[in-house]
């Protein structure tokens, strides 16, 4: 029974560490296995139960294993820790041993009337504080500690205080090695025994929060909730790009940095989200689409995407079916070659003139008459095919007699004459609106008026550009 009220101390007093500190999804739990050492020898005070004899000086041979440490060559302690924040780490510990040694004699030869080892049992609570964090380490975990317990030597049991030093080396996240000696120091001056108690042992860290089971802890996890790489501080790369999806702004197409993870498929400098023809490289003033014949229109837009047109004609040339320079659209004669400066028709020139009047000076009347004789004809038809190449040229008809006569009666004549000369091209074919006539009489003779050939020549129809 003595053994089972030891153990019962042990339990209540890790039960009560347990639930005295909260639960943190942060911070794990730990537990470790190992074995201990108890060392009564360099303690520096007598003791009532230990001779002075059996003592040495403060820490004197602190590490004569041989000669004075008691040591059960088995898993001989148990303990679990749990992280508490800012560095501290509180532990429940619980270890037993068998003491053969007092400082160098064994129990037998002291003649302390018995010839067996003695039992030892203890049970403590520690705190703890780590330095890794401040040596910046993933694996160099020095500590130092302090806290109590209660400790059985055989049938004598005793409360002590404790101070120690720490040291763990972390091999993984969640394994190390933990180095630690403690001194713990008895108040009872009648039985308790003031005493080092050293240990070594092999600590599994657990209770690690992961949400999304991705081996990253939550606290580290920068997508808590999505299983990711550790690389990325717990965050996935869907497309293997090596930009993780939270800062990928194409997530399921693997791209390129410079892009935010979007790829550029046509190698345009447009990433292919933002290109509205991602497999034919382009600029970016067309959103990635090429303007082949160097319009400003892109190629989408452009229905002749590799002869240059204005836009206004979707991008294509305008038609210019007479050849001329001058886009029909813009062409008042379309069909007959003509120059920029006419609009696109046929400028009527001197020699044009010259032909229509080669033909008008045949043109004949009755005698004293504006009747037109059959014989010229020919000729007015010829007058009406030449000016219906220059559509939008206008013409006048003049009228012109000799100086026989009165004055009123030539200047009545050569008006009704090209009068009569215009109301026949009209019925032949020629817009009226295009042609005037007026008649001179006399007064604009090309020949003198006093010899017949003179006068002959002076009576006659001539034809001008009306402009």
């Amino acid at each position: 029974m003595k053994h089972l009220s030891r153990f019962l101390v042990a339990s209540i007093l890790f039960f009560g560490i347990s639930n005295a500190v909260a639960q943190d999804e942060n911070n794990p739990w730990a537990v470790e296995l190992g074995m201990n050492a108890v060392d009564v020898f360099p303690v520096g005070e007598e003791d009532d139960r230990i001779p002075a004899a059996l003592r040495g000086e403060i820490f004197d041979e602190f590490f004569n294993v041989n000669d004075h440490w008691n040591i059960l060559p088995s898993v001989s302690r148990l303990a679990i820790s749990r992280y508490m924040g800012s560095g501290f780490v509180f532990t429940a510990a619980g270890s037993v041993n068998r003491i053969s040694k007092l400082g160098d004699l064994k129990v037998s030869d002291i003649g302390l009337g018995t010839t067996k080892d003695f039992t030892y049992y203890a049970a403590d609570g520690e705190v703890k504080y780590s330095f890794k964090n401040a040596f910046n380490s993933s694996w160099f975990d020095p500590q130092i500690g302090i806290g109590g317990g209660y400790t059985w030597v055989d049938d004598i049991g005793f409360g002590t205080a404790n101070a120690l030093l720490g040291l763990k080396i972390w091999f993984s996240e969640s394994i190390a090695i933990n180095l630690q000696s403690t001194y713990k120091h008895s108040f009872e001056d009648s039985y308790g025994i003031k005493h080092f108690q050293h240990s070594a042992g092999v600590l599994f860290q657990f209770g690690m929060k992961d949400r999304d089971g991705d081996g990253i802890a939550d606290k580290d996890d920068e997508c808590p909730d999505t299983p990711g790489l550790p690389e990325f501080n717990g965050c996935p790369d869907t497309d293997g790009d090596g930009i993780p999806d939270h800062l990928d702004e194409c997530p399921f197409e693997a791209g390129l940095p410079e892009f935010n993870g979007c790829p550029d498929t046509d190698g345009d400098g447009v990433p292919d989200h933002l290109d509205e023809c991602p497999t034919v490289p382009g600029l970016a003033q067309f959103n990635g689409c090429p303007d082949t014949d160097g319009d400003g229109i892109a190629d989408p837009q452009d229905e002749c995407p590799e002869v240059a047109g204005p836009k206004e004609n979707n991008g294509c040339p305008w038609p210019d079916r007479d050849g001329d320079g001058v886009p029909d659209h813009l062409d008042e004669c379309p069909d007959l070659p003509g120059t920029v400066a006419n609009k696109g028709c046929p400028e009527v020139d001197t020699e044009v003139i010259k032909q229509l009047n080669e033909f008008s000076k045949t043109i004949l009347f009755d005698i004293g008459k504006s009747t037109i004789r059959q014989e010229s004809f020919a000729a007015l038809q010829s007058i009406v095919d030449i000016m219906r190449e220059y559509p939008t040229a206008k013409f006048h008809i003049e009228g012109h007699t000799d100086s026989t006569g009165s004055l009123a009666l030539n200047q009545r004549l050569s008006k009704e004459r090209a009068a009569s000369v215009l109301d026949y091209l009209t019925t032949i074919g020629m817009d009226r609106s295009r042609l005037s006539s007026e008649g001179y009489g006399p007064d604009r003779p090309i020949a003198p008026n006093t010899t017949a050939a003179g006068r002959q020549q002076n009576r006659r129809v001539e034809i001008s550009l009306d402009k």
